[in-house]
């Protein structure tokens, strides 16, 4: 491989930094899942663990090839596809989540004694949904950047990536509506996300209808995941899990299913099962996925029970009673304004 130090590496350069975002990507989904309890220390340990060691390992066997057909990955070798990262990035950061959120146990209060879980709402629904819609701008880089040369085809990933996305939405708003009786705003902005990370595996082997399908499932697969992830009492606070594990899965099967033939302008010789490419594209996208959620789930359990192990898991409840902002770090994140005047 060139050397980084010298003109011939700039490719290297950019392949570098391409990656760093990533490895940044799969360490702060966990974030959410294991919110308002977790050590800051303790954060920190993970994400440094994360970036350095479990997505590059991983990332190696599927993406091997991008830093040179010498590394290719084995499991690329045996034909599997993630364009831009539903389970390379989104199932290992997924992962991770749920064995962070299984190890620290849940927010005070947040289940009853019957069972039932308590709604413990965000500080501001418009930075919210101002954060999904940022997320979703940011999506058009992740996923048509993953070409890596400017052709035209990122258009069309570009229109699969936002139709996607718009079926999750939608078809979280239905679901969340059937179920719940009002159209939750969470649900749907979470659905949005759905969408999205599930379309980043196939967007460019898959027609406009396909991914609209993709994002369809997704949205409903979402918020299933949310009730049902409450009911094993596991508390994720942002729905990272359901977001990124559930549909970083979903969206690299859906490979295996939807990818369409080249002789109808998309793909390659990589054919999903509704095309009739049979079982066996399909099957490498599931050992894919299965490996990865071995890998990730495992390395993750290791890091967040030695860290539970170590005492340095989870703040005191009187910690976590007060706020993170304040005994973490010192600063009130969301104090009043004060407002003085001379009279």
């Amino acid at each position: 491989m060139p050397s980084l130090s010298t003109g011939e590496g700039v490719w290297d350069w950019t392949f570098l930094f391409f990656q760093t975002m990533f490895a940044a990507t799969a360490a702060t989904i966990v974030s959410g899942a294991v919110a308002e309890r977790i050590e800051f220390k303790s954060y920190l340990i993970y994400s440094v663990i994360v970036s350095a060691i479990v997505y590059p390992i991983s990332g190696h066997w599927m993406w091997g090839s991008l830093a040179g057909e010498a590394s290719q990955g084995w499991i690329e070798a045996l034909g599997f596809h993630d364009f831009a990262g539903s389970t390379v990035v989104h199932s290992v950061g997924g992962w991770i989540a749920l064995a962070g959120a299984i190890a620290l146990g849940p927010r005070i209060g947040k289940y009853r004694h019957d069972g039932k879980a308590n709604p413990i709402p965000g500080h501001s629904l418009v930075l919210g949904t101002l954060g999904v819609f940022l997320l979703w701008i940011g999506w058009f880089g992740f996923n048509p950047g993953s070409y890596t040369a400017g052709i035209g085809s990122i258009g069309r990933v570009a229109m699969t990536t936002n139709l996607a996305a718009c079926a999750g939405t939608v078809a979280a708003l239905a679901t969340a509506w059937v179920i719940m009786g009002k159209p939750d705003l969470t649900m749907a902005l979470n659905g949005s996300l759905a969408g999205l990370v599930a379309i980043t595996a196939p967007c460019d082997l898959v027609t406009a209808n396909a991914a609209i399908a993709i994002g369809l499932v997704a949205g409903v697969l979402v918020v299933l995941s949310v009730f049902a992830l409450d009911k094993l009492h596991i508390d994720d606070p942002v729905g990272a899990v359901s977001v990124h594990c559930v549909n970083g899965v979903w969206g690299t099967l859906a490979v295996g299913l939807f990818a369409a033939p080249s002789s109808a302008g998309y793909g390659n010789e990589l054919v999903g099962l509704f095309y009739g490419g049979g079982l066996k594209f399909l099957g490498v996208q599931m050992l894919g996925a299965g490996v990865t959620a071995v890998w990730a789930f495992g390395t993750g359990a290791a890091i967040f029970f030695t860290l539970k192990r170590l005492g340095i898991l989870r703040v005191s409840e009187k910690t976590e009673l007060k706020g993170l902002d304040i005994t973490e770090h010192g600063q009130d994140a969301y104090a009043s304004f004060q407002f003085f005047s001379n009279t």
